[in-house]
């Protein structure tokens, strides 16, 4: 990220908090999975406001970044206490993903979710925030778009992330999001721009469905600052 983005995202932060006559409070953020394909704009997104980042990730090197801010941590969620690598912070953001390597995807994303959740809850930490995912987006009442799909399309990230839902819709201790992009999220332009929904796949005029990784970020850190959807899931897209 450039000095003069990090300047644009600070300014926006403070001019939006100005807005709304709110407070600007920094955090201890633990944000795992904070290498990855998005956690690592989750990261730097959460850096640039001025929060204290503690990146839990398997594998280190994957950080180039270095800031003041920016604690790395090497950990294995299934070997270390997610309770003991978490305590002490404000909120944790899971961006954990079993990969797309491993020969079952799918019972690694569960077990990984529950270990995460129970390890959270172990820490005494209440606000878990979660990367989710688009395909059990609503795409007609009742129909989620995962439903569409041929057998072929769906991978076990998708039905892993699905259960994660199923998950936290049960836990009533933790005051958890769950945020879902839209169809196609990929890395593009950091707008600060974006339209809400709550289960319904959100498109455009055009009908594409569409979210760059930044404004997922954006849209990330601000239900952090701004809690607006507790034991919720909520969507985003232009």
């Amino acid at each position: 990220m450039s000095y003069n983005s990090h300047r644009r995202i600070q300014g926006e932060t403070s001019k939006r908090l100005r807005s709304t006559g709110r407070k600007l409070i920094f955090m201890k953020v633990a944000i795992i999975g904070a290498s990855g394909f998005i956690g690592s704009y989750v990261r730097d997104e959460a850096l640039a406001r001025g929060h204290q980042v503690t990146a839990i990730v398997r594998h280190p090197e994957k950080i180039t970044v270095q800031k003041p801010r920016l604690h790395v941590v090497k950990a294995d969620i299934f070997k270390d206490k997610v309770d003991e690598l978490v305590k002490g912070h404000d909120a944790v953001i899971s961006a954990y993903s079993a990969g797309r390597g491993g020969t079952d995807i799918y019972n690694e994303h569960v077990r990984g979710a529950k270990v995460i959740i129970s390890g959270v809850k172990r820490s005494g930490i209440k606000r878990l925030l979660v990367v989710g995912g688009a395909s059990t987006l609503e795409v007609a009442p009742g129909v989620q778009l995962i439903d569409t799909m041929s057998p072929e399309q769906i991978t076990g990230g998708m039905l892993a992330t699905r259960e994660t839902l199923h998950m936290l819709r049960k836990e009533k201790e933790l005051e958890w999001t769950f945020l879902s992009p839209a169809a196609l999220i990929a890395p593009g332009e950091r707008t600060g721009h974006y339209r809400v929904g709550k289960d319904q796949l959100l498109k455009s005029k055009e009908g594409d469905s569409r979210i760059s990784t930044q404004d997922y970020a954006v849209a990330m850190l601000d239900e952090l600052e701004n809690p607006q959807h507790i034991r919720e899931r909520f969507s985003v897209a232009y």
